[in-house]
């Protein structure tokens, strides 16, 4: 445990002798002030400006001792927080979230503070780590007996997709991308020069969409990709001939999907019935990070489509076509998966039977 220092019990001291006396002595003492005001009175309470004993007349900014901005005392920093973690609608207001400006409108009518700007308010959130103005989408899971079995059934062959190979056993992940469209930019773009980024035109033209299918092989980290007319059961079918003559000395076929319409088709279970070297697993509802094939989805987009811009729905057929050899030349390699089954053992214990995962990067 570490000692107070001297300074520290120089405050303590005072306050408990004088109460009164504490904001104007703290204010001309500049070694307890910070930038935003109090964090090192708070910081040497133990706490994150977060409480205050001082009880009295309402809190006010003060000027500083070397006439800066006002200081504002603890208390009111922590009511300013507290407000800002409410939902306006608790205010009266119809506001759909906060904003500094708003926030210190409703500060000064509720009489926190006599007076704030709502830059010292920005402030005071950053020094609290609170960002009313960012969110983030999330997916509720249920974690059951069917969640834990099928995870439990694609990890394991994650964690020994190397075991399998030697065995004459390959590891596939499937997924799609569906209806990826062919926008073509009204005016060419303008390449980067000295001084200058690449400029493209914000309106485009559509000329159609298309739908690509990859497959990632987990032992060596390569891909097939083929371009189909339509995500249904039909093109589904005709994809897993494919992978399948793609395979031919292969003992056994792990595919593993997601939970789609294609795959889950009538039709498709059919034909895994009617093919017992072909085995699926499924991964569970809002589980698709699970899925090897969806991260190679968005590293392949990231390299190869981001920001191409197609003249044609061909011309984009012809970039899918040609791009994913490409990939496997100079870039495919197996992904480091880290995430086993006595993980996700300890993590569904730790979590319980709810758990949120995310599915959109930040919003601002």
């Amino acid at each position: 445990m570490c000692k107070r220092s001297s300074r520290m019990a120089t405050w303590n001291n005072v306050w408990r002798i004088v109460p009164e006396l504490c904001w104007p002595w703290i204010a001309g003492n500049a070694w307890l002030r910070s930038p935003t005001g109090w964090d090192g009175v708070a910081w040497g309470y133990g706490i994150s400006g977060s409480a205050t004993s001082y009880v009295g007349r309402r809190p006010s900014g003060m000027p500083s001792a070397a006439g800066g901005r006002p200081l504002f005392p603890p208390l009111a920093r922590v009511q300013i927080e507290r407000v800002a973690c409410a939902d306006p609608a608790a205010y009266g207001l119809h506001l759909a979230r906060w904003h500094c400006r708003s926030l210190q409108q409703v500060v000064v009518e509720r009489a926190i503070v006599d007076s704030i700007h709502d830059t010292t308010v920005a402030r005071i959130l950053a020094a609290a780590s609170l960002q009313p103005h960012r969110s983030r989408y999330w997916k509720t899971a249920t974690i059951d007996a069917q969640f834990t079995t099928r995870a439990a059934k694609i990890l394991w062959r994650y964690e020994r997709a190397a075991w399998l190979y030697e065995r004459g056993e390959v590891v596939l992940c499937l997924d799609e991308k569906p209806n990826r469209q062919a926008l073509a930019r009204r005016v060419p773009t303008r390449p980067m020069q000295t001084g200058q980024i690449e400029r493209r035109e914000f309106e485009y033209t559509r000329h159609g969409t298309v739908t690509f299918l990859v497959s990632f092989n987990v032992d060596d980290g390569t891909m097939w990709g083929c371009c189909l007319e339509a995500n249904d059961q039909e093109h589904c079918l005709w994809a897993l001939g494919q992978l399948a003559r793609r395979h031919p000395r292969a003992r056994r076929l792990h595919l593993i999907m997601d939970n789609g319409s294609s795959p889950i088709a009538h039709e498709t279970q059919a034909y895994l019935a009617g093919h017992p070297r072909v085995r699926a697993f499924y991964t569970p509802p809002h589980a698709s990070w699970r899925q090897q094939a969806a991260w190679l989805l968005r590293a392949f987009s990231d390299k190869y489509l981001k920001r191409f811009d197609p003249a044609s729905r061909q011309h984009l057929i012809d970039q899918l076509q040609a791009s994913w050899p490409e990939y496997n030349q100079r870039v495919a390699h197996p992904f480091q998966w880290s995430w086993t089954c006595r993980n996700m053992d300890a993590w569904a214990q730790k979590k319980g039977s709810l758990i949120g995962t995310k599915t959109y990067a930040t919003v601002h």
